[in-house]
């Protein structure tokens, strides 16, 4: 779970700045997706479902500490979903490039743990990050669960995840290393990320068996994508 601050996200930015070099998303250019989309079904055609918002939450939800809170979860037929940006998850077991080393907000738990127990692995494993429940929002009550599918799309390209881990109460839009790295989203912990565009399709009373499984996430994900676009 990672409280961004953009007071430090502006340093570091500077700092990169200095140097030469910026994240992909800060470039003013949007970067080039990671691999071929998965599954059958096209962002297109999911954004197609998602242009309009029946909010169910009970409020809204910041995308960082500093901002304004407008980002509302909202319902359709069989998902929830919401837009916002994308703050990068390191959290659980160590990796190269999940450590207290390369993340300033590193902790080496998940919310929802591997078949063995063990945390994910937010490096290898694409998941996403959902609000903690609070008054805002409850996400069990809405039938998201540890394991259900998610459609992350970003850029034109679609990536299945899982609900992984839990967040702070007030702020959305985070997601894995993995994740992040798939669409082609600089997935550096301290310094990636986007800062807008990004649109999470939750799919209602899922569960990806077993929860560290990519390839199960797909296959059901993609599943679920097709009775998405028929029942909306």
């Amino acid at each position: 779970m990672r409280l961004r601050s953009l007071t430090l996200g502006a340093a570091s930015a500077a700092a990169l700045l200095a140097a030469g070099v910026l994240p992909a998303h800060a470039s003013g250019t949007a970067s080039a997706p990671a691999s071929t989309q998965e599954g059958t079904v096209s962002a297109a055609d999911l954004l197609a479902k998602v242009t309009s918002c029946s909010q169910i939450s009970q409020g809204k939800y910041k995308t960082d500490d500093e901002t304004s809170a407008t980002v509302p979860v909202c319902g359709k037929n069989g998902a929830v979903f919401w837009k916002a940006d994308m703050d990068i998850d390191c959290d659980g077991q160590r990796t190269t490039n999940c450590n207290e080393d390369r993340d300033p907000w590193y902790q080496d738990d998940t919310a929802f743990h591997q078949s063995d127990g063990k945390p994910l692995k937010a490096e290898s494993l694409p998941y996403v990050v959902v609000p903690s429940s609070s008054s805002i929002w409850n996400y069990a009550s809405a039938g998201v669960k540890g394991g259900g599918v998610v459609a992350v799309v970003y850029n034109g390209k679609v990536e299945y995840a899982v609900v992984g881990d839990t967040g702070p109460t007030k702020i959305i839009g985070e997601a894995s290393y993995a994740t992040a790295k798939a669409l082609g989203i600089d997935p550096d912990p301290a310094t990636g990320g986007a800062d807008s565009g990004v649109t999470y399709i939750l799919f209602k009373n899922s569960q990806v068996s077993p929860i560290e499984s990519h390839s199960a996430a797909v296959s059901l994900g993609d599943r679920l994508a097709r009775q998405f676009l028929q029942n909306n």
